[in-house]
């Protein structure tokens, strides 16, 4: 393997982890204004992703700065084509972040339930051009020689987003966030909110599968396992596997990502216009000296900062207690919703262990 292919893989790895990584955030901030029923249980499903949600962030960061060194034809073809949108994915990306750092700072119910508005609209936002972003990448752009987008004008960036694979992309972009973040949420909480979280789990498992196989199961073979992948998960949390449930819709996820990057190699952009006009991975590459440089530079950076984070989540793999203390303990399945405006629950209630509530 030549060094132009083996950092075209390590840029598709980049997207693959800021696409799982931050799915399942983006769909935390879509349901957790929905499944928790008061300000106690919103507040809970949020903090089940308060420690890791900016580390996910860093992959895309990574994942910007290895395609603008490795492939830099590809980086400005993307980047002009898509110009407008990608800047509304990274503002929404900004708010979600301020939703999140800023929902406790002020103490007020009508702030908290602001943040956690703005927080779901900038993870739907994100999550589908996300989506959108993925599937252009598959279909291609109006690429001319050179690999210089043709248009001018607003025209240029926004006329890909009407397309039909760009909204079957945003649909399945939003659909892949919301299965992955129900099944997070059945894995990292207890009480009302993991009940809540495993149905809809269960039931976007099933419009997920139906989608995929709909929109590309005659002309993509590889939408097969991602269909098939996201039944295991609709099922695995039906009867309670959360942690497989997890899995299968990161899976899946993981393989529609990559299905869409490799799907035209050694092409990795398709020209609308002209097959001939369409980057590869040779012409699309950095020279030889520059990609010797980041591979010293990779060679050091990236197995740190995947140790990092691998870290990270072994600290926080704990569940968030969305059930109210009862006894000493939690109730883990209250048959009514919780009165908004209770006491808190303890520090120590809220990072139980896995399956078990804390017994003080």
């Amino acid at each position: 393997m030549d060094l132009a292919t083996l950092w075209f893989a390590l840029v598709v790895l980049c997207w693959v982890l800021f696409a799982v990584g931050e799915g399942f955030d983006f769909g935390v901030g879509m349901l957790a204004a929905v499944l928790g029923r008061d300000e106690h249980e919103r507040g809970a499903a949020i903090r089940t992703v308060g420690p890791v949600w900016d580390g996910n962030e860093v992959w895309l960061v990574a994942a910007v700065g290895v395609t603008f060194a490795a492939v830099p034809a590809w980086y400005a073809a993307m980047l002009s084509g898509l110009y407008l949108p990608l800047v509304v994915v990274l503002l929404a990306l900004a708010a979600r972040g301020v939703a999140l750092e800023f929902r406790g700072k002020v103490d007020s119910v009508a702030w908290r339930r602001r943040c956690e508005v703005v927080l779901a609209g900038s993870s739907l936002v994100s999550a589908a051009g996300f989506g959108s972003v993925v599937a252009l990448a598959t279909t291609g752009l109006a690429l001319g020689p050179g690999g210089a987008v043709a248009g001018s004008g607003v025209g240029r960036s926004l006329a890909p987003l009407v397309s039909w694979p760009a909204l079957a992309g945003a649909l399945l972009g939003v659909l892949a966030a919301l299965l992955q973040g129900a099944a997070f949420l059945g894995l990292r909480t207890t009480g009302p909110v993991r009940v809540r979280a495993r149905r809809v789990a269960v039931t976007t498992a099933g419009v997920t599968a139906v989608v995929v196989a709909v929109l590309a199961g005659v002309t993509a073979p590889v939408a097969v396992p991602v269909a098939v992948l996201a039944v295991v998960a609709g099922l695995a949390a039906a009867r309670r596997w959360e942690g497989l449930a997890f899995a299968a819709a990161s899976l899946a996820v993981l393989g529609g990502v990559v299905a869409a990057f490799v799907a035209h190699l050694p092409v990795v952009l398709p020209s609308t216009l002209e097959p001939a006009f369409s980057l590869t991975i040779a012409g699309a590459a950095s020279s030889p000296e520059a990609l010797w440089v980041i591979t010293v530079g990779g060679v050091l950076i990236l197995p740190g900062v995947l140790a990092y984070q691998a870290f990270s989540y072994w600290v926080f793999r704990r569940r968030v207690a969305t059930g109210r203390e009862v006894a000493g303990g939690l109730r883990e399945t209250p048959r009514s919703g919780a009165r908004p405006g209770g006491a808190a629950p303890s520090i120590r209630a809220c990072c139980a262990s896995p399956g078990r509530p804390y017994r003080g």
